[in-house]
């Protein structure tokens, strides 16, 4: 597993979901009863200072025919964050994730990730005039960031497979000529690889299509981005 356990390096290996599972913080997304359990995010800070996210479940899994009994999603969770690194798409990065079996044999899982420092959701950016503040250039390599990383998402066959608008964050490093746009990926939950990359891009780029507020413009811009990158044109794109 390919995590980043620097700041708690003093911890031992076999304490780390001890470690973990006992640290609290504020909850930024409140425990939800789904897929036969819980699954909440608590954000915390770590003994270096650094602000983490904590998903934390119980009992909540998914199933599949690897998998007919019951799986954490987080699991699946952590395997896309892996892949998708692998793709250099920009996705969170893993600090921690594990999942054992309780005293009544019940799942317990964790994901912790870094949080992403300076980022924003897409929309919270430009209803804050982050457009406007960069200018159009900006904007178009914003769009053409967001296109190039789904590219790659799909030709690595990863389909995101909960796309909205809302997974979508965003931050401009540096200022005038040497503004630099980022965009990052969230929420791969429910992320998993499809036979075909076609397919993948299909699924995902009509959800955020459906899941989003782009003008007729811009959505048209985003689309000639994302299949320069991809390769090929995507059925069904048009607005």
């Amino acid at each position: 597993m390919a995590v980043d356990f620097a700041a708690e390096s003093s911890v031992p290996a076999k304490d780390r979901f001890a470690y973990f599972w006992n640290t609290r913080g504020e909850w930024v997304e409140e425990p939800n009863v789904r897929r036969g359990g819980e699954s909440g995010v608590q954000r915390v800070v770590s003994e270096n200072g650094r602000l983490l996210y904590v998903k934390r479940q119980t009992g909540h899994i998914y199933r599949s025919w690897l998998h007919p009994f019951g799986r954490p999603t987080v699991l699946r969770e952590r395997d896309a964050l892996e892949g998708l690194r692998q793709l250099n798409v920009n996705v969170p990065r893993m600090v921690f994730c594990g999942a054992e079996r309780d005293e009544n044999n019940e799942w317990r899982a964790l994901l912790v990730t870094a949080s992403l420092d300076g980022y924003d959701e897409f929309e919270n950016w430009l209803k804050a005039g982050g457009r406007e503040q960069y200018g159009e250039a900006v904007y178009d390599q914003m769009l053409k960031e967001l296109a190039e990383n789904l590219a790659r998402m799909h030709k690595g066959r990863w389909q995101h497979s909960c796309i909205y608008i809302k997974h979508v964050f965003v931050r401009v490093v540096g200022e005038g000529a040497n503004a630099k746009p980022e965009v990052a990926l969230l929420d791969l939950e429910k992320c998993r690889q499809r036979l075909t990359a076609y397919g993948a891009a299909q699924h995902d780029m009509k959800q955020l299509r459906r899941h989003s507020s782009f003008q007729p413009a811009d959505w048209k811009k985003l689309v000639y981005f994302y299949e320069t990158a991809f390769g090929s044109p995507i059925k069904g794109l048009g607005r």
